[in-house]
């Protein structure tokens, strides 16, 4: 199964990796912009947007990834990844390190960071909802939490939009079983930009600390407005950030 890609533009190419609460759409503003001198590559994820999630499917989202390049003929591209978007970059960037030449990590998790208390509850909070059967409500406690206080209305209903479908998607489906490859940061020498929000949980905080702890080339931006997707929620100043 070839996952749902766009590829628009001409130039140096750029993956953009959509967050686990997101979609493509997410995007909208950002490859607007970047196609007027890139080649941008965006995706949905298996169980996201405009991809399906089959039931029982065992699959790899990173695999998913890498192939989504092998058919685009991406040969070398900078990678941006929001959220869980940025965890499947440095999965695939961890098996094939030479066809990155740039990261960009948005609020992402990482291997070998244990989640925080505050985390942990939110997502308790959510698996109680979705198992009594109120999806309407567990979407809207994802918009509480996953999106900033800069964040207009419309940021606010097109996050509300694409992690309704999500758990369409993947309530539909049921158990998957999804391969993580393992994130081995001595691999990533490319440069690496790793973005945090001040109003963000402090568990991605704690993974940019780590990773910035072992990558070779790393710049670390802490924005101090952002909640966990700043490029939807200042979308006019996303450019410089994953420029």
């Amino acid at each position: 199964m070839t996952i749902k890609h766009w590829v628009v533009g001409d130039g140096p190419a750029v993956l953009l990796v959509h967050a686990g609460v997101a979609d493509a759409r997410m995007w909208a503003r950002q490859v607007e912009e970047l196609r007027q001198d890139h080649r941008v590559i965006t995706v949905d994820l298996r169980g996201y947007g405009e991809t399906a999630l089959e039931v029982g499917a065992k699959y790899s989202d990173a695999g998913d990834l890498l192939a989504v390049l092998d058919e685009a003929g991406a040969e070398s591209v900078a990678a941006i990844g929001s959220s869980y978007g940025g965890y499947v970059v440095q999965q695939a960037a961890s098996r094939q390190p030479e066809r990155f030449n740039r990261l960009v990590l948005l609020c992402a998790p990482t291997d070998d960071v244990q989640p925080t208390d505050d985390l942990r509850a939110v997502w308790a909070q959510e698996n109680e909802l979705i198992e009594a059967g109120d999806v309407d409500g567990a979407t809207d406690l994802m918009v509480r939490s996953w999106i900033g206080p800069d964040a207009d209305d419309d940021a606010r209903e097109l996050l509300r939009a694409m992690q309704k479908r999500a758990y369409e998607l993947q309530l539909a489906a049921g158990d998957v079983d999804n391969e993580e490859y393992a994130v081995e940061p001595e691999k990533l020498t490319m440069p690496v930009r790793l973005i945090t929000g001040a109003h963000d949980f402090r568990f991605f905080a704690d993974c940019a600390t780590y990773l910035a702890e072992r990558l070779l080339n790393v710049e670390r931006i802490d924005l101090p407005w952002a909640g966990h997707l700043p490029t939807l929620e200042r979308p006019g100043e996303a450019g410089a950030l994953i420029s």
